[in-house]
C-alpha cells in the first residue's frame, strides 16, 4: 500500500541558508526568477522537497539526487524526480504564500493548491478547462459559489496531471473529475493519454481556506 506524507510551508520561510541545499540547476533558476515572491516560493519548495527526501534516503538535503527533464523539449524544467531508483515520487505546489510538498512511496503522486479568493473569470476559465458535464454542474450553483467550486475542480484535475507528469499539456476538458460536492474521483480520461492508472483523489484544505487536492496513481491497481 503506498504511503504519502504532505507537508506545508510559507514563502516567508525562505532565507539565504536554504540556498546551500540547492543544486546548480536549481540555483540558476532561482537567480533567473525576477519576481521576489516567486523566488521565495521556489526556494522553499526545493528546500522542503530535499529535506523530506533526504530524511527517507538517509542523506543531507544537498545530496539528494534530483533530475528535471521536460518530456517535450528535454530541458531541465520537467517534473522533478529522484535520479536514482529509490521507490519514492514527490510533487511540489505553491500558490500565493503557500508551498506544499507531497512524498509518496510505491506510487506516483501529484499535489496542487490554489489561493483562496483569487480574482477569477469563472466563465472563461470553465470554457478552457471544464467538460460540458463539469460546466453544467458548476453553473447549476449560485454565482457566489462558482469561484470556490471551480477551484475545487481545478485542483483535482491539476493534481492528477501532476501525478502523471504531463502537466497542462493534456486536453483539460477531456479529463473529467467529479463535481465539487461529490467524492473526488476521475470520471473520464483523455484519449490522448496512454496511461490511465487507478487513481485515488483526496480533497485537502490549507489553513481552512486554500483548496488543495492530492492524487496518487498506482499502475498495479493499489490505492492509497
Amino acid at each position: 500500500m503506498p504511503s504519502v506524507q504532505v507537508s506545508w510551508a510559507r514563502s516567508a520561510d525562505a532565507h539565504e541558508g536554504l540556498l546551500e541545499t540547492l543544486d546548480p540547476v536549481e540555483r540558476a533558476r532561482y537567480t533567473a526568477t525576477v519576481d521576489p515572491a516567486g523566488r521565495n516560493r521556489f526556494l522553499v519548495g526545493c528546500a522542503l522537497s530535499r529535506r523530506l527526501l533526504g530524511e527517507r534516503l538517509g542523506v543531507p538535503p544537498e545530496d539528494v539526487p534530483l533530475r528535471r527533464v521536460c518530456p517535450t523539449c528535454g530541458g531541465p524544467h520537467g517534473k522533478p524526480r529522484l535520479a536514482v531508483p529509490a521507490g519514492y515520487d514527490f510533487s511540489v505546489t505553491h500558490s500565493g504564500d503557500v508551498v506544499g510538498v507531497a512524498v509518496c512511496r510505491g506510487a506516483e503522486v501529484g499535489l496542487d493548491v490554489e489561493e483562496a479568493g483569487t480574482a477569477l473569470d469563472v466563465d472563461a476559465a470553465a470554457r478552457t478547462a471544464l467538460s460540458a458535464r463539469e460546466s453544467a454542474v458548476l453553473h447549476s450553483l449560485p454565482p457566489d459559489e462558482r469561484g470556490p467550486a471551480f477551484l475545487r475542480i481545478w485542483t483535482r484535475k491539476e493534481a492528477v496531471l501532476k501525478a502523471l507528469g504531463v502537466g497542462l499539456r493534456a486536453p483539460l476538458r477531456d479529463l473529467e473529475v467529479s463535481g465539487p460536492d461529490a467524492a473526488p474521483a476521475v470520471l473520464t480520461w483523455p484519449d490522448a493519454l496512454a496511461d490511465h492508472p487507478r487513481t485515488t483523489l483526496t480533497d485537502l484544505t490549507v489553513d481552512g481556506a486554500h483548496p488543495a487536492a492530492l492524487a496518487v496513481t498506482a499502475g498495479d491497481g493499489r490505492v492509497a
